[in-house]
């Protein structure tokens, strides 16, 4: 093993076992996040660029094993997609909210955790794309899973991986929906 990969697993071990003395607090703090995302269909496919803000709300609850709670997510995000022409790309703003439900391990001590969440966003035209995706509607529903790891003195920071869907819920047809893969890094204060 190279020096520079010992140093790595390290400075990684020290990072978790912060991580592992400090008290989570889900449930207090506000954070604020930036987020990508890529969409994983064949050819070429939509990129995304996300900023947002979460609000906790209601009280924690021990269930499982695990701390429970609750938390809203407002965010903006700008989509980059292929024009249906083949030729360029299109932009596409998007404003949403989420509702989401976290479940963090060890009666929430753990830094890992694991989220769902259900919401609505609004999209400012429709979304087409040269491989024939095109919503038919700018309302989208929205539902995402994910997983991550707080870290820092106080668990101030996180990252996390998300799948999150968007379809119009078949108000209207076509509905052919859009998959995104999500890298997330949020600072709480």
């Amino acid at each position: 093993m190279t020096s520079c990969a010992k140093a790595i697993l390290c400075a990684g071990g020290a990072l978790l076992s912060v991580a592992a003395h400090a008290a989570p607090d889900d449930n207090k703090a506000m954070g604020i996040y930036v987020e990508a995302g890529h969409t994983p269909q064949s050819g070429r496919s939509t990129n995304s660029l996300t900023a947002g803000l979460t609000l906790p709300m209601g009280t924690n609850r021990l269930i499982w094993g695990g701390d429970v709670g609750f938390y809203w997510d407002f965010f903006l995000s700008g989509w980059r997609a292929p024009k249906p022409s083949g030729n360029g790309k299109d932009n596409y703003a998007q404003i949403g909210a989420i509702a989401n439900w976290r479940y963090r391990f060890g009666e929430g001590r753990s830094p890992w955790f694991v989220e769902a969440g259900i919401g609505g966003t609004l999209m400012d035209h429709l979304y087409r794309t040269e491989n024939g995706r095109e919503f038919s509607t700018a309302f989208q529903f929205t539902e995402q899973i994910g997983a991550g790891l707080s870290f820092g003195a106080q668990r101030e920071h996180e990252v996390s991986v998300r799948l999150q869907h968007f379809s119009n819920g078949h108000i209207k047809e076509p509905n052919p929906g859009e998959n995104f893969v999500r890298v997330r890094y949020l600072y709480r204060f």
